[in-house]
């Protein structure tokens, strides 16, 4: 089966990024073919900023690389290696009506948080579109707040091919419920974009400072705590079994811990879980040279397959 995700490099790497995406590309890898890629054009649509791209760009690759992504096994490369994914995007929309746009979700909640309205933030789902009908990609692992931009897909995809034939491949979503969305310190979704995040590689005492600042309530050490509407618990058990979960929640009820130690305990897991990965990334950090001829292998790769779907489609368009 082909599996298609990307991330965008608008900033560091967080575990929502890790828990909410690359942990089932890594899984998905082993029995797929899995195409994934750095989404820097559609790091643009958020004010990402230029000046830092290119190196954030670089910094993602090495972090998808430590993390486990296999370049060996999957298509590996940087969205904007592929040129055609933006004539695609163009083409598509022609496909898509004003009014789904308008219903986008997403979109207005950025807007509600204060990001800058833009044509590249409202077309959006537009150049995620192409991102995945360009490769006929078959499941999608997507988040639930990115399952309506997926639904948009499928509804140009099947206008197009109401048109012209079975040309694209109408996506399906992969969803993972009991990760689909992962808590920042503020308990909203954990996103760049809120400012919210933990990130993966940070240096072990700025981690433990990042996890004290996790809101919790002002129950008192030596009372039992709710586990139940607590983020740190959530996302404790983001790395723990369920045996292990159990275990934990029997500590909060207790009350012989404060969220003082359940943050402690919390760092604790993410630099363990984490400790192989540091090690490699010092590795890439050191070798970018490789980083770079395995982002352009994947280009490749990627870009021979881009351009027969492309031939398609412009056949079907009259594009000469």
């Amino acid at each position: 089966m082909r599996i298609l995700s990307g991330i965008q490099p608008s900033g560091k790497l967080h575990i929502g990024n890790y828990f909410g995406a690359i942990k089932q590309m890594l899984k998905l890898q082993e029995e797929n073919e899995l195409f994934a890629f750095i989404a820097n054009y559609h790091a643009l649509s958020g004010g990402a900023d230029i000046k830092e791209l290119k190196s954030m760009t670089i910094d993602v690759a090495i972090d998808f690389l430590s993390l486990g992504i296999d370049p060996n096994r999957s298509h590996f490369w940087v969205q904007s290696h592929v040129k055609e994914v933006l004539e695609l995007y163009w083409i598509l929309s022609r496909y898509t009506p004003v009014g789904l746009l308008e219903r986008g979700h997403s979109y207005k909640d950025k807007v509600a948080k204060g990001i800058t309205p833009s044509h590249a933030l409202f077309s959006y789902p537009v150049l995620m579109a192409a991102d995945i009908l360009l490769y006929d990609a078959q499941k999608v692992p997507v988040g639930k707040d990115q399952i309506q931009h997926l639904e948009m897909t499928r509804d140009i995809a099947i206008k197009f091919n109401n048109e012209h034939g079975e040309i694209f491949t109408v996506p399906e979503a992969y969803v993972e419920e009991s990760v689909a969305t992962v808590p920042g310190i503020d308990g909203a979704k954990m996103s760049k974009s809120y400012n919210n995040t933990i990130e993966i590689f940070m240096e072990e005492k700025p981690l433990q400072k990042r996890c004290n600042k996790i809101v919790t309530d002002s129950t008192p050490l030596g009372e039992p705590l709710d586990y139940e509407s607590c983020n740190v618990y959530a996302i404790c058990c983001l790395f723990l079994d369920k045996e292990e979960q159990l275990e934990l929640a029997n500590r909060y009820r207790s009350g012989k811990e404060g969220y003082g130690h359940f943050k402690k305990y919390l760092k604790s897991l993410i630099w363990d879980h984490f400790e192989e990965a540091r090690e490699k990334r010092a590795y890439y950090k050191e070798h970018t040279d490789e980083v770079l001829e395995i982002l352009d292998h994947g280009a490749k790769k990627a870009k021979a397959i881009a351009e027969v779907k492309m031939e398609q489609v412009r056949e079907c368009v009259g594009i000469l």
